[in-house]
């Protein structure tokens, strides 16, 4: 786990800003992907090619058939899916990162005319509006993109279950070899598993999506409400002053 950590602690960033839909999926990719990856998974697999089975001794031909089973291996791919699936969001931490320090500035200077922060508070505390929430809204769909098409290159790749047996007729192969591999079913329930929290992160990812346009929906109508309110009560006491008088 410790090849894990400088990203596990950019990510846990990212916690402070985000919002409430966000900080779950921050915690699914935490304790389901990243800890059971490390945890179990790379045990699970171990040297893959070392432990097949094929009932040739002919040089080479494991090594080919290993790779034509397995163009990359599993370890590998959710790796990969992993840090591609976490790009948008640490680009997202640095936009709030250099806005914080943008708006820190701002506090320091003693000029009547400056402009008041726009993003944070006095406790650093940031707003998801405005430019933040474009690039917020643009992670998350970036995110969702990434997700898919990882879904569907490892069906592609390799499909959603170990297949216990493997035919290969490649090059220096003298023949169609049979390669069998090892603990199939066990390496089968982790491949469902991963695949399956994938898909309760991309859940997760239009859920905020829903989440955030109803939160600026909400927004906009209080907004016209209260400037519904506040053209209306000049009318109002005006037509109390002339009716006094």
């Amino acid at each position: 786990m410790g090849e894990w950590s400088f990203l596990s602690s950019l990510l846990n960033k990212v916690q402070s800003h985000s919002t409430v839909v966000g900080k779950v999926w921050l915690s699914v990719l935490f304790i389901f992907r990243i800890m059971v990856l490390g945890a179990g998974a790379e045990k699970v697999w171990g040297d893959e090619q070392s432990n097949m089975i094929c009932n040739t001794k002919q040089p080479g031909c494991k090594n080919v058939c290993y790779d034509y089973a397995f163009p990359i291996s599993h370890i590998r791919f959710w790796v990969l899916q992993i840090i591609f699936v976490s790009t948008p969001t640490l680009i997202y931490l640095g936009h709030v990162i250099h806005v914080i320090h943008k708006e820190n500035k701002l506090r320091e200077l003693t000029s009547p005319n400056r402009k008041e922060p726009k993003y944070t508070d006095n406790k650093g505390h940031v707003q998801i509006k405005g430019n933040l929430l474009g690039n917020y809204m643009a992670s998350i769909c970036f995110r969702i993109v990434l997700e898919v098409a990882f879904i569907v290159g490892q069906y592609y790749l390799y499909g959603f279950i170990m297949v216990p047996l493997v035919k290969c007729s490649r090059a220096p192969c003298p023949f169609t070899v049979e390669c069998y591999m090892s603990r199939p079913t066990e390496k089968t329930i982790f491949i469902i598993f991963m695949v399956a929290v994938s898909c309760i992160s991309l859940f997760l990812n239009v859920a905020e999506i829903f989440y955030l346009v109803c939160c600026r929906s909400s927004r906009r109508k209080r907004k016209t409400v209260s400037a519904a309110a506040i053209a209306i009560q000049p009318r109002f006491n005006g037509g109390n002053l002339h009716s006094t008088t």
